[in-house]
């Protein structure tokens, strides 16, 4: 009897715990271990107030890297521009909080703690959101699960690209059409219909087809090179990796290090960081994330260009028919 089939059922009995260990420690380990680490805050007002807000953001051991502005108007501008994530002023009245809930509702909320328990008990603590949530995604759950969709939607891409064996300029235009398509459709549903992000409905669609395409070429380029097992390492870079690494549904700077570098080097950290810009920012600070998404797409898209399709095998020859001795005189 083979001990072919006793041996592969011992490798899926091994596979799937490790498969199961994998994706447990990518999803639940950064989610249990979230908290400020060089979160930007930005602190303002008079020299003696603003020096002792800073030196309590400073107390925190690292958590937070704290930037100075000379009033209000100026910290407001570093929240708009993506440079801090809030910002406290010092005043008369006692600190007055900004925040940016768009940027991330997780922050808000933390900063508001913070800002809270340092100031003595019962003194009021004024909060104002300079760049809101909108009304239909107050808690940024929509966005933050925006994410996983525009992942699959490239690794579906790649893949088709890669079995069917589509390679040079058919797989290239390929790959850029479903992502415009998906990018259209996306920014229809979450702008048009569910109202959960305000920026320029076009230029929202391209930050979403770009994100799309940085993945599935990305998916297709390891395709081109491995073959099929491109397709696994794709998987786990854009889905497993990527969309867990991510930092989408809280912040970068709350994850362990180096998750959330690592994630801003992925696509779908990457592209959740261009769409927040774009859809509430007016673009501020989305150049780091062009820039990624478009060397994703660029080396990705070279590899299908330049790969080969892989030759057809050739078909056997038929022998020759049986011929019937020639009868002689």
């Amino acid at each position: 009897m083979s001990t072919a089939p006793n041996r592969r059922a011992v490798a899926v009995i091994l596979l799937v715990p490790l498969m199961v260990t994998l994706a447990l420690w990518a999803f639940a380990w950064p989610a249990a271990r979230i908290a400020p680490r060089d979160l930007p805050v930005g602190v303002a007002g008079a020299a003696p107030a603003a020096q002792q807000l800073e030196q309590r953001f400073e107390q925190r051991g690292g958590a937070f890297e704290v930037h100075r502005y000379d009033d209000e108007a100026a910290a407001r501008t570093a929240i708009e521009d993506r440079v801090v994530y809030g910002a406290v002023v010092a005043t008369p009245q006692g600190p007055h909080l900004l925040t940016a809930s768009a940027a991330s509702p997780v922050v808000s909320q933390l900063l508001r703690e913070a800002v809270t328990a340092s100031v003595p008990k019962g003194t009021p603590v004024e909060v104002t959101d300079v760049v809101a949530a909108p009304p239909g995604d107050p808690r940024g759950s929509a966005l933050g699960a925006s994410v996983l969709p525009l992942a699959l939607a490239g690794m579906a891409a790649g893949a088709v690209v890669t079995l069917t064996g589509l390679r040079g300029a058919r797989g290239a235009l390929t790959l850029l059409a479903a992502a415009a398509l998906v990018g259209l459709a996306a920014t229809a549903v979450t702008h048009s219909w569910l109202g959960v992000i305000a920026g320029d409905w076009w230029t929202e669609a391209g930050a979403l087809a770009l994100t799309v395409l940085a993945i599935g070429s990305a998916v297709a380029g390891l395709g081109a090179l491995f073959g099929s097992r491109g397709i696994g390492l794709g998987a786990l870079l854009m889905v497993l990796l990527g969309n867990s690494f991510s930092g989408v549904t809280s912040a970068p700077q709350l994850l362990p290090e180096p998750v959330g570098a690592i994630g801003q080097w992925l696509p779908p950290g990457a592209g959740g960081s261009l769409l927040r810009s774009v859809a509430f920012f007016d673009g501020s600070a989305a150049g780091g994330a062009v820039w990624t998404l478009s060397l994703w797409s660029a080396l990705g898209l070279a590899a299908v260009l330049l790969a080969r399709r892989a030759p057809k095998p050739a078909e056997p020859t038929p022998p020759p028919p049986d011929r019937e001795p020639s009868l002689t005189g």
